[in-house]
């Protein structure tokens, strides 16, 4: 029984509303509500770990649990990000060589203990809990990278969106054109969506005198939920209806 979401246009659409609704959502807790990210990143953990528990001990693919913490990984990864750039003073470089060093070292021993990377594999325990602390990584590396982006080479939000835009274009053509392994064109993009996502959400909520929209952080996350969840409901009652004519067909 697979305990993962099927990688389609619908997963990648779904993927980009989480990181934007996690940079949202956690900017809310850590800034709007001035709480720091020392109480932000207790409060989002918290919640991570209770959508992980629950959804590790579930028996298969739960929508909207695997999508909830989803969204708990990218918040989480907002906190522990901002956590590390500017309260432990480690800035955006180091943080990402860090993240990225145990994003690597996450996927080289999940490949060691089970031969494979690939996502398709994840109906196991083990290879679940291999795959939510790559999830994990690569959320606080996108979240880096894409901060990175804005506050150490100067690009604009929206700059900052359309490069990660160009990098996925380039991943996914090498994935169709030099036949590049699945699990590495999958990781690669997942990482890339995260700055992309991340990027838009500062667009719409920064001050404007930050090059952002002002719009409220609260009212953008409950957006960005009910975006979300029409996402994965129409996605998911489409594949439904995939299933039952092949079901028939067979």
């Amino acid at each position: 029984m697979r305990k993962v979401a099927e990688i389609t246009l619908g997963f990648w659409l779904a993927k980009v509303v989480a990181t934007t609704l996690g940079e949202v959502a956690g900017d809310a807790i850590a800034q709007t509500l001035n709480l720091g990210y020392v109480a932000g990143l207790a409060i989002t953990l918290g919640l991570l770990v209770a959508f992980l528990i629950a959804q590790v001990r579930a028996d298969h693919y739960r929508p909207l649990l695997f999508w909830a913490t989803i969204v708990g990984t990218t918040t989480a990864g907002t906190e522990i990000a901002d956590l590390s750039t500017h309260t432990l003073g480690l800035g955006y470089n180091a943080t990402s060589a860090i993240l990225f060093s145990g994003m690597l070292l996450t996927l080289g021993v999940w490949y060691l203990r089970r031969g494979t990377c690939d996502v398709s594999g994840v109906v196991d325990r083990e290879s679940e809990l291999f795959f939510w602390v790559a999830v994990l990584f690569s959320n606080n590396l996108g979240t880096a990278f894409g901060d990175g982006l804005v506050y150490v080479f100067g690009l604009t939000y929206t700059t900052g969106s359309l490069v990660c835009m160009a990098v996925i274009a380039a991943v996914l053509l090498l994935h169709y054109v030099a036949r590049v392994n699945a699990a590495v064109i999958f990781w690669a993009a997942f990482v890339f969506t995260r700055p992309f996502g991340a990027d838009f959400g500062n667009l719409l909520t920064k001050d404007t005198i930050k090059g952002g929209l002002g719009l409220n952080t609260f009212a953008t996350s409950l957006v960005c939920v009910l975006l979300l969840a029409g996402i994965v409901a129409f996605f998911e009652r489409r594949q439904r209806r995939v299933d039952a004519r092949r079901g028939a067909v067979a």
